[in-house]
C-alpha cells in the first residue's frame, strides 16, 4: 500500500471570513462550505457534541486543498501563541508558488497581511516572502525567475 495524494490540510479558525477572503485573495477557489457535526463525526475526531463550520479553499490547478474549521461546539483550545515564529513546534506555514510576488504583497498588504521579513532573492533563483494573514496563519510565496 502506498500513500495515493495528499487530500488537505486542515487548519482551525476563529474568524473564517477574514481567513476565506485572504485566501482567496491569494488566488484560492473556494470548492464548498459545509456544517459538520453527529456521532459519527464525534467518534471519528474523538470529541463530543461537534458542531463545525468547514469552509473548502483549492488552488486553481485542483490539486492542493485546505480545510478551514471553525468550531462552534466544543470550543477550539489553543494549542500555540497565534504570533508564534515559524520556528515554533508543530504546522508553521504552508507555501505558494505565485507569478507576481510583488503584486501579491501589495494585494495581500492592502487586507491587512504583513510582510514577516524582506522580499528575498534567493540564490537558487526565486523570490521569495514570508506573510503573516489573518489568526497568524504564515504564507511563503515564491516566485521562480527566469
Amino acid at each position: 500500500m502506498t500513500i495515493q495524494r495528499l487530500d488537505n490540510i486542515g487548519v482551525v479558525v476563529e474568524d473564517m471570513a477574514a481567513v476565506v477572503a485572504f485566501f482567496l485573495d491569494l488566488g484560492l477557489e473556494l470548492e464548498g462550505e459545509a456544517e459538520v457535526g453527529g456521532p459519527d463525526v464525534d467518534r471519528l475526531v474523538a470529541l463530543e457534541g461537534v458542531r463545525c463550520d468547514l469552509t473548502v479553499v483549492r488552488t486553481p490547478d485542483g490539486h492542493g486543498r485546505l480545510e478551514l474549521m471553525k468550531f462552534h461546539s466544543p470550543a477550539a483550545t489553543t494549542a500555540a501563541e497565534p504570533n508564534a515564529q515559524v520556528n515554533a513546534f508543530g504546522f508553521r506555514r504552508i507555501m505558494f508558488a505565485v507569478e507576481d510576488i510583488e503584486g501579491m504583497l501589495s494585494r495581500l498588504r492592502a487586507r491587512g497581511a504583513e510582510l514577516m521579513g524582506d522580499l528575498v532573492k534567493y540564490e537558487n533563483g526565486y523570490k521569495l516572502a514570508y506573510v503573516r494573514g489573518p489568526e497568524g496563519i504564515i504564507v511563503a510565496l515564491a516566485e521562480k525567475l527566469a
